[in-house]
């Protein structure tokens, strides 16, 4: 999988992680993938619900890391 974008969200607290990663995809070209960075522990489940609402896809399962949870999202 090849990552077009990253969005290094880290110390930023939810709801920003939300708005940052939509603000994203609707910048970038239809199938390219945006990688999400953050250790908010609510961005765990606000990111997915919010993506996959706005109709986007993951390309493949959030993964968590230690403190911190990575996304990796189809625009």
């Amino acid at each position: 999988m090849s990552v077009d974008f990253t969005l290094d969200l880290r110390g930023e607290s939810c709801p920003y992680p939300v708005i940052y990663t939509l603000e994203a995809l609707e910048g970038m070209e239809k199938q390219q993938i945006l990688q999400v960075i953050t250790d908010c522990p609510s961005s765990f489940r606000n990111v997915p619900e919010e993506v996959l609402k706005h109709g986007y896809q993951f390309a493949k399962d959030p993964v968590k890391n230690g403190q911190e949870y990575l996304f990796y999202v189809i625009a």
